[in-house]
């Protein structure tokens, strides 16, 4: 296992992290469960193989996640493992609940100290509206002083723009958790700025939520120009880490074939700084081979006939540009079904009301017609 440097902490943190949100569970008498028959082999076979850091979260695997934690770090040197875990802050309404829960996940995870703590997936407004007004980095650095937790970090889904405010409005933060990976490079700047002030970076979703596990033969021979394919969870964790700011990739692992995949890629090298370098270059390449240019800024919703346009051709590009066709399919079969993926692309009424809007130009009512087609043929 390689390892890296954890911010200004002093701690060496292991190239691939476990993230235990999607622990294999199973239904039982109407209640979630995790499956410890097959989770704790997983977790013990990570550890056994050097990785030093579990994350996990209160709400994670209806719950039961940080339980399962619990019960395996007894069977690891607690002093050689790093664990993390978030507060929700749906769960705060007045300064005492910070240290509530706190002690709520203690127990749960039946350690006397959280390694790593994170606000769960906070932006500008949760710092201004409720972890300043509550005085909830008070409630932090209290913690800290009694040893309860280690460090104090955060969880970031939001504007990128925002990154510095929250670091400066919370100067006892030693790390941050954010998304990254070869479809989304919007942190990137984010994350340079981080390293530069000494903060230890997580990236979480290094293979796009599962969008860059199934294979891709377009990516492989794109980017890295091989003339064998290489897998493509393979080569966006060779990405991930192919970032020299970065200081662990963490992955949701399911089942002991994708712990025992990711720990053969994370004992790899990286991806080279020519690759990495030529990565983004390829990806655009890739986009350009399709007419359908849309990047996805929402100009052209919402729709009368409420379809959700961006999303459509989100999996078009998904299938026709990268390959991913797998999760095209996927997305696809969604719509109609959930209500966040919108009605069915047969359904437009040819009103053009999208077409005055758009940026680029594109012939939205022709192209939808072009996409529904090929991601149709898919089922």
């Amino acid at each position: 296992m390689q390892y890296r440097q954890f911010g200004n902490t002093g701690k060496m943190i292991s190239a691939l992290g476990f993230g235990c949100m999607r622990l294999p569970e199973y239904e039982e008498d109407g209640k979630w469960r995790i499956d410890e028959g097959k989770a704790i082999p997983m977790l013990l076979r990570a550890y056994e193989a050097g990785v030093n850091y579990f994350d996990t979260a209160f709400g994670y695997c209806n719950e039961n996640s940080q339980y399962t934690l619990g019960r395996v770090i007894k069977h690891m040197r607690r002093d050689q493992i790093m664990v993390a875990t978030k507060l929700p802050l749906g769960r705060v309404e007045k300064t005492g609940d910070f240290r509530k829960t706190l002690e709520i996940q203690l127990e749960r995870l039946d350690t006397p100290y959280i390694d790593f703590y994170h606000f769960h997936g906070i932006d500008k407004n949760d710092m201004n509206e409720k972890i300043k007004p509550l005085g909830l980095l008070g409630e932090a650095r209290k913690a800290l002083d009694e040893g309860l937790i280690r460090h104090m970090s955060f969880s970031f889904h939001g504007d990128p723009k925002d990154m510095q405010y929250l670091i400066e409005q919370g100067e006892i933060f030693s790390s941050v958790l954010l998304q990254y990976n070869l479809l989304d490079r919007s942190n990137e700047e984010a994350i340079a700025y981080l390293a530069q002030k000494g903060l230890g970076v997580v990236a979480m979703g290094p293979v796009a939520g599962g969008r860059l596990s199934a294979p891709s033969t377009k990516l492989s021979r794109g980017i890295v120009k091989e003339k064998e394919p290489v897998a493509t969870y393979e080569l966006a964790l060779r990405f991930v880490l192919g970032n020299p700011n970065v200081s662990c990739a963490l992955s949701g692992m399911t089942s002991m074939d994708t712990v025992e995949k990711n720990l053969e890629t994370a004992q790899a090298e990286p991806m080279g700084e020519k690759d990495f370098a030529g990565a983004d270059a390829a990806m655009e390449d890739m986009k350009k081979l399709s007419d359908l240019y849309c990047t996805g800024c929402d100009y052209c919703m919402p729709c009368p006939r409420g379809i959700k346009i961006p999303r459509v051709f989100e999996a078009y590009t998904y299938h026709n540009v990268y390959g991913l066709s797998g999760h095209a399919k996927r997305m696809y079969g969604e719509i109609g079904e959930k209500e966040n993926a919108g009605r069915p692309v047969g359904e437009c009424a040819g009103c053009g009301a999208c077409e005055s809007k758009c940026p680029q130009g594109i012939r939205i009512i022709e192209k939808l017609k072009e996409a529904d087609k090929a991601l149709a043929a898919l089922a």
